[in-house]
């Protein structure tokens, strides 16, 4: 289970999978009477249609069709599309830098990743791409929109945006770039703490993350404590995930998954670190911290390894597993759910931070959030019973986040002492 219709894209793509075999299965005689409509169909398409169509894109399409009725995570990716996923996960890949979805048949921008060309330009949360260099977006699919999207390094893509501020539509010429991710970002706040952020888990992730806190701890001696800043981490790959939580708990379990084959059931556990990291950890989370990231902040909140502050994250507890087809396209199906220690199933309600600064005021007045969160998503798995349900000023409320983290760590005992 290596974290973009309703779908979290990277431009390229975030995701939270495993790479599978081909199952093996034995359909019923009920599917196989259905397939007779099927077969029906392509004969008269193949036969009756205005010109002739090719026998590939149409299977292409119909499976992709077939995917589509399923949840938002769940697609069809031709062999280009799975080459593709297979480079991304290495952190670097061309686009411009931005993760979108799809909302009332719109594309919608999650978050542009930062130091990208799409983040320079402007582009933000919420915002709506209505045209792709002139090309209108209604209804478009994701892979259309990032074939657009794409393009060589140094050539321009005119994203026509609209945005709630805005009284008409306005175009961003952007120029493209290879996005190269680097997942671990970290630094000394003052003396003694530490901050890291981790961008996306990527195949290198865990070893960035080794180096930066051995880094931080030679700096300071002793490292007192570090804030894990997870917002708007739209999660990748669930070994990273793992191994990053991991790095903070010496016992216990990390994670667990549900589906309904036997293969699916899978537990992480923490196994005793060789070096201990035992200060206090304060974790940033957010409306954008997604899948993976989700997997982390649920497993060091549920064995108490950290305080969580932010906003109720994304919800996307489902996993993905990607199986391979002989011609080289592939599956990207749902096929498990995923739990935190405690027993949690955080689909489509999210993780909630210890201290939720949903309702905070900077300056007297709310700081509002737009942003888009897997119950948003049309066809998204309902779980059981139905649960509980910016300003300008987002790099304020950054600042205020990491502010509160650096106070909570350093009155981290007395905290503790009141909270467990």
């Amino acid at each position: 289970m290596k974290f973009k219709k309703g779908i979290l894209f990277w431009l390229c793509i975030s995701l939270f999978f495993t790479i599978h075999p081909v199952f093996a299965f034995s359909p019923s005689a009920s599917t196989y009477d259905e397939l007779k409509i099927f077969t029906e169909v392509l004969d008269i398409v193949q036969h009756s249609y205005v010109e002739t169509p090719k026998s590939k894109d149409l299977i292409y399409g119909a499976i992709k069709g077939m995917l589509n009725a399923l949840d938002p995570h769940s697609s069809f990716l031709t062999p280009d599309e799975f080459k593709e996923l297979q480079i991304e996960t290495k952190g670097e890949f061309g686009g411009v830098g931005i993760e979108i979805t799809i909302k009332d048949g719109w594309l919608t921008v999650v978050s542009p990743i930062e130091d990208t060309p799409a983040y320079k330009a402007g582009i933000k949360a919420g915002d709506k791409i209505v045209k792709i260099n002139g090309k209108p977006t209604k209804d478009m699919n994701l892979t259309e929109a990032v074939k657009l999207i794409r393009g060589p390094k140094g050539t321009k893509v005119t994203l026509t945006i609209w945005r709630d501020e805005f009284t008409e539509p306005k175009d961003f010429e952007i120029t493209r770039g290879i996005i190269s991710i680097k997942s671990v970002k970290a630094k000394t706040l003052e003396p003694g703490y530490g901050y890291v952020r981790l961008t996306s888990f990527q195949e290198n992730t865990t070893s960035e993350l080794q180096k930066a806190l051995l880094k931080l701890e030679k700096e300071n001696s002793p490292l007192k404590g570090i804030i894990l800043d997870l917002r708007n981490n739209p999660g990748g790959l669930l070994d990273q995930a793992v191994k990053v939580a991991d790095e903070f708990l010496d016992k216990g379990l990390i994670v667990y998954t549900k589906g309904r084959l036997k293969g699916q059931q899978m537990r992480f556990n923490a196994h005793k670190n060789k070096h201990p990291h035992p200060y206090p950890m304060v974790v940033l989370v957010n409306e954008g911290t997604a899948s993976a990231a989700e997997i982390v902040a649920g497993a060091l909140q549920d064995h108490h390894r950290a305080f969580l502050i932010g906003q109720t994250t994304f919800g996307k507890g489902s996993v993905q597993t990607i199986i391979p087809l002989e011609d080289g396209s592939a599956l990207r199906l749902t096929t498990a759910l995923y739990y935190t220690p405690s027993g949690r199933c955080i689909q489509a309600t999210g993780i909630e931070p210890d201290l939720n600064l949903a309702n905070v005021k900077i300056d007297g007045e709310k700081i509002m959030h737009h942003a888009i969160r897997e119950k948003d998503l049309a066809r998204h798995l309902e779980i059981m019973k139905k649960k509980k349900e910016e300003k300008d000023s987002k790099k304020e409320l950054k600042d205020l986040s990491i502010e509160l983290g650096l106070q909570i760590l350093k009155k981290w005992k007395v905290l503790t002492q009141l909270q467990y």
